[in-house]
């Protein structure tokens, strides 16, 4: 994996670069990531440009053995660690070594964009505790307990740490307290409050910044050539700095325009209520139509319908407040909330309202 590759915040990338050329990678630094970025892609390029036989001012060569070699996660000093479970192939004391050719085919088949609950469905895992257990420790010990291959760095990138089991993180603390020599530990996790302090202390905290709305609209174009800029704009708003969710809204979109549908039918129904309209105006046969209908959907479905209603609702309430920078909204939803101009507003809003409350 190449820098120029990793949607990814330039600067971070450079700076990444300027310390390996300068011979200051720390041996233990945890990558703080944003859900659905490119978190795991920027460890690889990382390791890659470490390991480069002829790196460049900005990037790997992209030439040599070794970068060839990191093209197909095949480089004998790349060691990867994640979460694993027992599997229909795995069916006792899994570790991450067993399962590595399906994590490899995961991470190249979705361009390095990977996130743990796609992961653990390529695990058919989803409802088991997936961790990084103490076989994996017991591992990373070993291998760094020898040479490296080619005489150079020895990577270890463990993703989602925050899985680290907790009685297999002590096996660790020595080893990244005081590595072997050309030893680099990247660790990368999104939930930074799940890892425990004795790892945190023992690492160096590198933040990736969000993904901007205008890069993942790019990529999205540069990914699917018959989007529109506009439809990528949309997508991207949607996906609120999330690369992962646009592409699966990308790949999506008959259920986004569903839901968009279902929030204009119901709140329809509940203006004409609030402002006391004819009962004739209120459908409320179609109301129970798509109760019924998200009742009887997928959980993410309820979930993601019910997101879209609460951004929906925010975005009225900026729009009335004369905060139109504050929207979060596609084109299509903008004129969703425009017959809603006027109708509610902030200042209906108060304690007194709130359910369990009564006024003085």
């Amino acid at each position: 994996m190449l820098f120029k590759n990793v949607l990814a915040d330039a600067a971070l990338k450079q700076k990444l670069v300027d310390l390996a050329r300068e011979g200051r990678a720390a041996h233990a630094q945890l990558f703080l990531a944003q859900p659905g970025g490119h978190a795991f892609a920027l460890a690889v390029a990382y390791a890659q440009y470490l390991c480069c036989e002829n790196p460049g001012e900005h990037d790997s060569c992209g030439e040599c053995p070794s970068c060839k070699q990191f093209a197909k996660l095949s480089h004998p000093d790349l060691h990867l660690y994640f979460p694993n479970c027992t599997t229909k192939s795995v069916k006792k004391d899994p570790d991450s070594a067993q399962l590595l050719p399906d994590f490899k085919d995961y991470v190249l088949r979705n361009n390095y964009f990977i996130n743990l609950h796609d992961w653990l469905l390529v695990l058919d895992g989803e409802n088991k505790q997936a961790s990084i257990n103490t076989r994996d420790c017991s591992d990373i010990l070993r291998h760094n307990s020898i040479r490296s291959h080619q005489d150079g760095y020895k990577v270890y990138i463990l993703w989602c740490v925050d899985r680290l089991y907790h009685s297999a993180a002590p096996k660790l603390l020595k080893t990244l307290e005081e590595p072997e020599p050309n030893s680099v530990f990247i660790l990368i996790s999104e939930e930074p409050d799940k890892i425990l302090n004795t790892i945190l202390s023992r690492t160096q905290l590198v933040k990736i910044p969000r993904l901007a709305d205008t890069d993942i609209a790019e990529r999205l174009m540069a990914s699917y050539p018959d989007m529109t800029p506009e439809q990528a704009s949309d997508i991207a708003v949607l996906a609120d700095g999330n690369y992962t969710k646009a592409v699966h809204i990308a790949t999506d979109d008959e259920d986004q325009n569903a839901m968009l549908r279902q929030f204009e039918l119901y709140f329809d129904s509940v203006v004409a209520f609030a402002q006391r309209k004819p009962l004739a105006t209120i459908q409320y046969d179609q109301v129970q139509a798509v109760i019924a209908d998200v009742s009887g959907r997928g959980r993410e479905y309820q979930k993601q319908f019910l997101l879209l209603m609460l951004r929906m609702l925010r975005n009225v309430l900026m729009l009335n407040s004369n905060n139109p920078r504050m929207l979060k909204v596609t084109h299509r939803e903008q004129s969703v909330i425009d017959k809603y101009r006027g109708i509610v507003q902030l200042k209906q809003v108060s304690a007194d309202r709130l359910p369990g409350r009564r006024s003085p």
